[in-house]
């Protein structure tokens, strides 16, 4: 069976913080899907301003990393705040977006092993994926890093004419201990 991993295809992508400079490659890889794709739930462009707030909310224990190949921004992935409650503290949700012209080519794999790899060393103890049920490649990848199925809510999303369902996957990190 062919691995679908970035290095199994010689992906010569590589992974890098974020800066501010990266927020419209970001917004137009975002923005392709929020008019084409189930993936997000958002149904209007995400205008820069959001985008920058958005990442003024995200530091160094919230990363938002890109994946660049051959100069170009290929992908890009963000751990931030579950919730706001205190308690959550040591949970993040997921995310992983790829531009179109990279689908399957293990930019995905290489951007959610490295953001696994990051809240491991931050100290999370959990990390959850909030996915679209029709989204079976995006579970698919999540699966292969050991996120497991938590919950499946029926309805609650309206987008393109549809209801659509939400999977939540979770991967527990082990060894962690509360902060």
């Amino acid at each position: 069976m062919k691995s679908d991993d970035a290095e199994s295809r010689g992906c010569a992508a590589e992974i890098r913080l974020a800066t501010e400079d990266d927020l419209p490659a970001i917004n137009e890889i975002y923005n392709h899907c929020v008019l084409h794709s189930t993936c997000t739930y958002q149904e209007s462009q995400e205008p820069m301003e959001a985008r920058r707030q958005w990442f003024a909310m995200h530091d160094a224990r919230h990363p938002v990393t890109v994946a660049e190949m051959n100069g170009r921004m290929v992908g890009w992935g963000a751990l931030s705040a579950y919730h706001a409650r205190a308690a959550y503290r040591n949970t993040v949700e997921n995310s992983v977006y790829v531009h179109r012209e990279y689908y399957r080519q293990g930019i995905g794999s290489l951007i959610l092993r490295d953001l696994i790899g990051r809240g491991r060393a931050i100290g999370y103890h959990a990390i959850i994926a909030s996915i679209d049920a029709e989204q079976t490649a995006s579970i698919a990848l999540h699966g292969k890093f050991g996120f497991e199925e938590v919950g499946h809510f029926k309805q609650v999303g309206f987008k393109f004419g549809r209801w659509l369902d939400v999977i939540y996957l979770e991967l527990l990190m082990g060894g962690v201990t509360a902060a």
